[in-house]
């Protein structure tokens, strides 16, 4: 059987789901473009993840625990990005998309890492030690980014710096349930934290930031003081069944394309997740 989300647990889209599920309809939103990044790093008690609290005015997710990452901005396909490791075609090929999109998935969550908590995974070399962004200057690059005053593309090259797509992988892909207002079609990758470089939070998105041991933040979810959505739900697992941060850095080899969907259970109305093949089949567990 799918596993199952009660509505009671997943915070922000009751209303629509039970609307749904009652039978009312209308016209689906069209998906957007994201990406999130499981930042990870070796700690005292096992590997940790790095998550933000969004704040409680966010329209989308309010007061939840998420990773750092967003929406894609058209100018992540610029052909002038500079980039190392595997190309956008190669990761195409493992995303199973067209060149250019493959492209704004991984230049989006690198964009994102860097404009929500600071870590920046370019280098000044194809294959060298990552970027100094220790300097308060890159402060305002970052709010830049935000504003769309500057592309991704246009860092890079002022700083002399390219894009590092060695350095993260593809874990998850999720789309948000048909009944919602707001729905992202996202890319979940993972990375390891740089040891020179900090994990600030420091976004107006977010009220709250920190490095978590996995078992910890799921009990906290499992008693109600800490709000998570389903995908962050079962990838924060993934980290916790992980031996260490650089073996949970390593491409998933099976990648199905996630939907839930609201069901009425026994016990109450829930979120059932449910996997496609490519084809668009469910994929029966």
């Amino acid at each position: 059987m799918s596993r199952l989300f009660p509505l009671t647990t997943t915070p922000g889209i009751a209303d629509a789901a039970l609307r749904w599920l009652a039978g009312e309809r209308w016209e689906e939103a069209a998906p957007r473009r994201a990406s999130t990044v499981m930042l990870v790093r070796d700690g005292d008690a096992g590997t940790e993840v790095f998550l933000l609290r969004r704040v409680s005015q966010m329209a989308f997710a309010p007061s939840t625990m998420v990773f750092p990452g967003g929406g894609v901005d058209p100018r992540d396909a610029d052909p002038e990005l500079p980039w190392s490791g595997p190309s956008p075609t190669e990761w195409a090929a493992r995303l199973g998309c067209a060149t250019p999109e493959a492209q704004t998935y991984v230049a989006a969550a690198v964009r994102e890492v860097f404009e929500e908590c600071g870590v920046l995974l370019a280098s000044t070399t194809p294959d060298g030690p990552l970027a100094d962004v220790s300097d308060p200057s890159w402060r305002g690059v970052r709010e830049r980014l935000v504003d769309r005053d500057l592309s991704l593309a246009e860092v890079l090259l002022e700083h002399g710096l390219y894009l590092r797509s060695d350095l993260i992988v593809a874990k998850a892909h999720w789309l948000t349930p048909v009944f919602e207002p707001r729905r992202f079609d996202t890319w979940f990758f993972a990375a390891l934290m740089p040891g020179h470089q900090v994990a600030d939070g420091a976004t107006s998105e977010a009220d709250h930031a920190a490095w978590f041991a996995p078992t910890a933040l799921l009990e906290a979810y499992a008693a109600g003081s800490a709000s998570m959505l389903p995908p962050t739900v079962i990838c924060v697992e993934a980290v916790r069944d992980a031996p260490s941060a650089a073996e949970f850095v390593a491409h998933s080899a099976d990648l199905p394309l996630v939907m839930p969907e609201v069901v009425d259970t026994p016990d109450g109305p829930a979120m059932r997740i449910v996997e496609y093949g490519p084809s668009g089949e469910e994929v029966i567990p």
